[in-house]
């Protein structure tokens, strides 16, 4: 059966992706930087003599063609490759090279994971039929998302796929164990960016001054407001900021208050209903208290959807390759992904692989300096994902 020969090239190619994770790991570069890597992914697609098309600049997109009868479906497999402006802190063999640059959210693995799927699929090519379409992807850590640029320059097309699979690693989810959730998964991402001007002066003056310090904490209170009150309760929202730079001193008001912050939902109506909201009270509050300001709203990922259908059959063949007790269900997740952009233009579907270790201290959530994953994680990632491609190939 399709199943264990799948489950032994696993096992024999386990070696070759843990290398190839610890390769990129240790060499990581940033979005829209990522020559090094595509080159890396290029000789390895070259020594499956599989060829190639590059899109986006560093993006690479190839195809496997099984050999059986079919009747010509195509089905996507994305993978992203850039890193985050981090500095690791872990003590690895394969700890990163480039100063302030870590693999810091698993794209590395992800990498890693599809270059060994590309091998089974490779290797068992005259076992299924229809085309498997790989997508390796730069940028997706940094806005406009290097997802919405291969989809203009036509990744999901000439063959257009079916469906997109993406995979994921998860530091929450013991590694051995996958996470499926159909329907909305993942937020929205808009960046505000906002300047708040007022008149500085003396601290001991302040009936000279219009403070911007003030005005900025009662436009912060009054901005909750529009999570708080006018978001529908039953639509996940969050308003956070996290930089707020008045650059006084302990007895000086500052000419003027700089913030930024993010804006997360799964409702793209309500979305640009908040933009309105946010802007106009912004605006209002402030002027009324003498100051002025410029609010700007960049916006970013839309909210990303696993398709339904797609997503529960995904979530059965994996618990056929699994077995279920190594297939759990997800909450929503605030965080945002690239991978949203293909969830609205095609079916999709977008789950996690597990990757923590506690014996091991491996714990650390994504985005920080001491991430890192379980790489008995590999002995799954490859091989489950050559399986999935197979079954919804109808194989």
């Amino acid at each position: 059966m399709i199943k264990e020969q799948i489950q032994q090239l696993s096992k024999d190619i386990f070696d070759d992706v843990v290398a190839n994770r610890r390769h990129l790991h240790s060499h990581p570069e940033l979005s829209f930087e990522e020559t090094k890597t595509s080159a890396f992914i290029a000789g390895k697609l070259d020594a499956l003599g599989l060829k190639y098309e590059r899109m986006a600049d560093n993006g690479l997109v190839a195809l496997i063609k099984g050999e059986k009868p079919s009747d010509n479906r195509v089905l996507a497999l994305r993978a992203d490759m850039d890193a985050l402006p981090i500095t690791e802190a872990n003590n690895v063999p394969y700890k990163s090279q480039n100063v302030g640059v870590m693999h810091a959210c698993g794209h590395d693995a992800h990498t890693s994971s599809l270059l060994g799927t590309a091998k089974i699929l490779t290797d068992l090519k005259s076992h299924f039929g229809g085309t498997v379409k790989l997508i390796f992807q730069p940028a997706e850590e940094k806005l406009p998302g290097g997802a919405s640029l291969m989809i203009k320059e036509g990744v999901l097309e000439n063959p257009k796929p079916q469906a997109v699979l993406g995979q994921h690693v998860m530091p929450l989810i013991d590694a051995g164990k996958v996470g499926f959730r159909a329907g909305k998964y993942m937020a929205s991402t808009d960046e505000i960016y906002v300047t708040v001007r007022g008149k500085g002066g003396h601290g001991a003056q302040p009936q000279q001054n219009i403070d911007p310090v003030i005005i900025t904490a009662h436009m912060l209170t009054a901005l909750q407001q529009v999570v708080s009150r006018f978001a529908d309760p039953k639509s996940p929202s969050v308003l956070s900021f996290g930089k707020v730079i008045a650059n006084g001193a302990t007895n000086v008001i500052p000419n003027e208050v700089y913030l930024e912050g993010t804006f997360r939902t799964m409702d793209e109506k309500w979305r640009a209903d908040a933009h309105i909201k946010m802007k106009k009270m912004a605006e209002g509050l402030v002027e009324s208290m003498g100051g002025t300001v410029d609010f700007n709203i960049m916006k970013g990922y839309p909210f990303l959807i696993n398709e339904e259908k797609l997503t529960m059959a995904t979530r059965s063949h994996a618990e056929d390759y699994l077995g279920k007790e190594n297939v759990l269900d997800l909450d929503i997740w605030m965080a945002a992904e690239d991978f949203a952009y293909y969830s609205q233009v095609a079916d999709s579907c977008f789950y996690r692989l597990g990757t923590r270790n506690e014996s091991r201290g491996i714990t650390s959530s994504v985005h920080t300096p001491t991430f890192d994953v379980d790489e008995d994680a590999f002995k799954i990632s490859s091989g489950l994902m050559a399986y999935l491609a197979v079954k919804q190939l109808g194989n």
